[in-house]
Parts: C-alpha cells; structure tokens; sequence
C-alpha cells in the first residue's frame, strides 16, 4: 500500500502534467485532484472546502471587485490619458507606459490594470502609425512587475502573506513586498524601456487587421443637459474634445428636425441632440467628458450616475422582429428600458433620427441600459450580441469619491485598525452603495476559475506538507547545493519557481512552491522570510510564455504575437530579475 507522502506526490505530479498539457480547465483539474485526495483520505473531510474560506481567496475576490469599481469611475482613466502622448519616440512612450502600468498594478489587480492601459496603448500605435507589437508585451511585463510592489498587487504576494500568517503567525504587511518588488520593478521596466522592445519583431496585430465592420462606427445622438450648458455654448466648441476622441459632429438635431449642415456656429440648448459618428468607446467617452447625456437617461433610475450601464453591439439578422420597424415603433425604451444610442449601417451616414431610422437586416445597433436589460432586450428584438464587444459606461463625476473609498480601505488596514479582508470588504459595500459597482457586477468582477483553482489548492497544499513531501522536495534541492552557501540554495529554489510559473498558473506555483520554502529554511535554520519572499518574487515573474500569466495570454492576439515571441525579452528580463532581486532579498531580509 503506497504511503500517504507517495500518494500526494503522485497527485501533485498529475496536477502539474495537466496543468502544463492545459486541455482541460486549470480549476476542474484543481478540483478533481482535491476530491481524489479526500476520497484517498489525504485531506480530512472536514477540511476539504476550507480553502474556500481561507483569507488569501476573500482578498483575492475583493480586490478584483474594487479594481472594477475604481476603473467604471474613470480615476484611472484620468490619469493614464494626462500622461499618454502618440507623438513621443517609442522608447519614451514605453518607458512612460510602463511606468504607469507598473503603478497601477501596485494599487489594483494587474489584469485589470492591463485591461484598462492597452486600448490606451493599441489607440496611441494606431496615431502614430507603427505597429503595437513593439509596445504591447513591454507594457504586459510592467504591470506583471508592477504587482510585486505591494500585497493587493498580485495574487502570489497575497497567497504567500496568508501562508505566513498560517505557518508563522503574522501575515506580511501590505508594503513588506516593497523594497525587493520595488527594485526588481524599476530594473525590468528600465529593461523593457530602453532594451527589450528592440528584441520584439514587428508584427500586425489583431485590431490592426480588423475591417470597417470590426471598427464599428455608429451614428447616434447625444442630448444636452442643464450640465453640459455650463461648460459648452456652441457646436463648435465641442470640435476639439471629439478630435482628440477619433469623433465626427455630424450636426444638432433640435425639436426633433435635424438643422441643416454641421451647426458648428449654432449655438446649444439644452433638450438639443449632438448627432455624432464614431467607434463605441469613442462615443462613451465623449459623452462623459462633454458632460452630455443619452436619451431616455431618465428612464435608467437617474441615468449614468446610478451605475451599472453598459453599451451592447449587436447585429440584426434577417427576420429579426425590429428589421424593417423603428425604435420608437416598438416602444424600446419604455417596454424594454434600453436606449437604441446607435446605429452603424456597413459605413453609410444617414439624416433620420436614430430612434426614427427603419432598421435593416446586416445593421449593427448600440444599445445602452444595465447588462442584463441589453440582453433582454437583445431577445426582444431578435438581434444577436456581438461576443466580446461589451463597453461599461464609466461614472467620471465619482472618480473622487473612489480614491477616497480605496485610500481609507488601504489606510485603516495599514494602520492595524482594521484586517484587510475586511477593509476592502466595507469598500465593496460603499462601492456598491453609491452606484459604481452593481449587484452583478460584483459576481461578474470575480475571476470565478482563479479562485476554484486557489480554493482547491490550499487543503492540498496542507496535506502536501504534512505528508512530507515538500519537506522531501527540499531536501533534494539542498542535496543539490549541499557545500555551498544557504544562498546559493535560495537561487536554486527562486530558479525553480520561476520556471515552473512559466508554465503553470502564478497561484499553483506559490502554493506547491511556499512548503518547499519552508521546509528550506528550517533545514538550513535560516530566516524564513527570506524564502518566502522569494518564492513570491519568483512566481509572479512569467515572462517566457505566453501561458504563465494572464496578461500575457491576454496581448497575444492584439499584439499578433506567436508563442516564441516572449522568449526573445523574456528570457533576459528573467535573468535580470534573479540578478536584482537575490541581492535585494539577501540585503532587505538577510539570512
């Protein structure tokens, strides 16, 4: 009968060779392996859904629902566009992106922080007309590299702060990750800035092969409030906000009749309709910016300041029930409370109002109201959503007021008032409270597999140790580097965890990789932090696939970028990393 540490060794070598293989969903395989343990009695029963409640996976879950409430307010919008310019050299704009990128990341989740910087990026290449393969993986690494600086930054720093506290009593601190994170941060992006991009080839990324009907430009019409009265007194004034925004004025429709021409001179009123033509997000933030607002604002409980709107493209297949009607003739707004904003008709402008247009099969309709009213609508009109093709529309007037809820959650956690799980808790609910996240958006910001993945991991990770099979894997490495200094053990272990976080999911590698480090350091009796951090630095840095990490599965198609591609600045940002951060750890929390 195989013993119980041959067992979970047995199970874990499984659970990597699937994970690498990658056929079958990282948190399923996850999950089969926790389940096959606890029927081999290698997790009691009543831990094996004790994962799910662990600390590491509440931060985890929370962090990705404040990082959708501070991005729907438009904080960070702000600041990436005050520092962005197309016409700077490239290896400037890099730099500059980078840094940002590496910024945000330190204060919200890292995807997320990727999510929101390359449309800015893709946009800024399409100006300047060079290729985006050149700018998007430099961008993709710093923010990977931004995360290390701080706890809520990625995923690893907070499963290895948790397993502090469970192994040693006192969890890392939310800057504790800073001053290696940091250094290792500043060195790959002066890397990437002035050096790596150079090794990228030039290659035509997926939005730059995209036709007209992928651009989606729309027509649709913009009304003017009370608010945007304040700040515009004329057509004309609008013109510059919508050249900077890619954006056509196509005129300004008034008492229901479109004036004649394109009204530059006319000046508004409020109750006027701005008739504008431009692609999707181009539309939203003009409207936000010019303070303008969309019809039937009223009918969305009080419009874009009560959260939860998104615009929803979708195409009107023939026999569909709104082909050959009209917006207005089906009572869209009040039966189905969506507004038809836009219509993009295969290029071709048309002087109808939007809601007054007969709408033809092959048309391309911009619906706006809450997710689930789009799709209910969706049905209503026999349309057919586009898949990926879904813009939130971000509330810019609480960009404030979201900073403030972030920093008092981070600060009285910082402070010890309150543990973070339950800071960032009562900053979801506040979050909630005034609008900018909605009740689904707090289901649909969560990465649902990750935390599968995290949840299932943990219970085996615990019977991985108490098996002794980590304390089997560390013996073996320090067999390897019996000799030699306890360094030069600490950079085999931080070599190993980073190769095997090239290939498997950053979470699974620091939770295989964290009692190895463990049973490390109380065989050499030497400082565990030091092995910990390491084990956090080294798993966070996947830089040679584009498997590793999300954000490089995420730029591969935008970026026309092949599977071998990463190696060309991956490979030496990796060993630049091992040679900055191993000094660091050994100078920050020596041995």
């Amino acid at each position: 009968m195989p013993s119980d540490q041959t067992l979970i060794i047995a199970i874990f070598a499984v659970l990597f060779v699937l994970l690498v293989w990658g056929r079958i969903r990282y948190d399923l395989v996850a999950f089969g392996a926790l389940v096959l343990a606890a029927i081999l009695g290698l997790v009691p029963t009543e831990d094996v859904f004790s994962g799910f409640g662990h600390s590491a996976v509440a931060i985890i879950a929370l962090v990705l629902i404040v990082s959708r409430g501070l991005v729907g307010s438009g904080a960070i919008e702000k600041l990436a566009e005050r520092v962005l310019d197309s016409e700077r050299p490239l290896p400037l704009h890099i730099a500059v992106m980078a840094v940002v990128g590496a910024g945000l990341s330190a204060v919200i989740n890292n995807v997320a922080a990727l999510a929101l910087l390359m449309p800015l990026d893709i946009d800024a290449a399409a100006k300047a007309k060079r290729t985006v393969s050149k700018s998007l993986m430099p961008l993709s690494f710093a923010t990977i590299l931004g995360g290390m600086i701080t706890l809520i930054g990625t995923p690893p720093n907070i499963v290895i702060a948790a397993y502090r506290e469970d192994v040693l009593g006192a969890p890392f601190g939310m800057f504790d990750f800073a001053p290696v994170g940091l250094t290792v941060a500043i060195a790959g992006i002066a890397f990437v800035s002035l050096i790596g991009w150079r090794l990228l080839p030039k290659r035509e990324g997926a939005f730059e092969q995209e036709g007209e009907f992928a651009k989606g430009r729309y027509i649709a019409e913009l009304r003017v409030g009370d608010k945007s009265m304040e700040t515009t007194s004329s057509v004309g004034d609008l013109y510059p906000l919508a050249e900077e925004h890619d954006l056509n004025i196509l005129g300004l429709v008034r008492r229901g009749k479109r004036l004649p021409g394109f009204a530059a001179s006319q000046e508004i009123r409020a109750g006027d309709f701005i008739v504008v033509e431009g692609e999707t997000k181009s539309i939203e933030t003009f409207l936000g910016k010019s303070d303008l607002e969309f019809s039937g604002s009223e009918k969305h409980s009080g419009g874009v300041a009560s959260g939860g709107l998104a615009l929803t493209e979708a195409i009107v297949p023939e026999g569909a029930r709104i082909a050959g009607r009209t917006a207005r003739g089906l009572k869209l707004l009040y039966s189905q409370s969506v507004t038809l904003l836009g219509v993009s008709r295969n290029g071709r402008r048309f002087t109808d109002r939007v809601r007054l247009l007969t709408i033809r099969p092959g048309d391309v309709l911009l619906l706006l109201g809450a997710p689930e009213r789009n799709a209910a609508a969706a049905a209503f009109l026999g349309v057919l959503p586009l898949e990926g093709r879904k813009t939130q529309v971000v509330q810019r007037s609480k960009a404030g007021l979201s900073i403030g809820i972030f920093l008092a959650a981070i600060g009285t956690a910082v402070l010890g008032w309150v543990a973070l799980p339950v800071a960032l808790a009562a900053a979801v609910i506040a979050l909630v409270a005034i609008g900018l996240v909605s009740g689904s958006d707090v289901y649909d910001s969560i990465e649902w597999k990750v935390i599968v993945l995290l949840a299932s991991l943990i219970p085996l990770a615990e019977a991985f140790e108490n098996s002794g099979g980590a304390e089997l894997i560390a013996s073996q490495i320090l067999s390897i580097t019996d000799g030699f200094p306890a360094w030069v053990s600490l950079l085999a272990l931080m070599i190993v965890t980073m190769t095997l976080s090239d290939f498997l999911n950053n979470v699974a590698t620091t939770l295989i990789a964290a009692p190895i480090a463990m049973g490390m350091a109380a065989a050499t009796f030497t400082n565990p932090d030091a092995w910990l951090m390491t084990v956090a630095v080294a798993a966070s840095c996947a830089f040679l696939t584009p498997i590793g990490h999300k954000n490089n599965t995420i730029i591969l198609g935008p970026g026309g970028y092949r599977f071998g591609d990463y190696w060309r600045m991956g490979f030496l940002l990796e060993v630049l990393v091992v040679a900055v951060a191993m000094p660091t750890i050994l100078i920050v929390w020596p041995l």
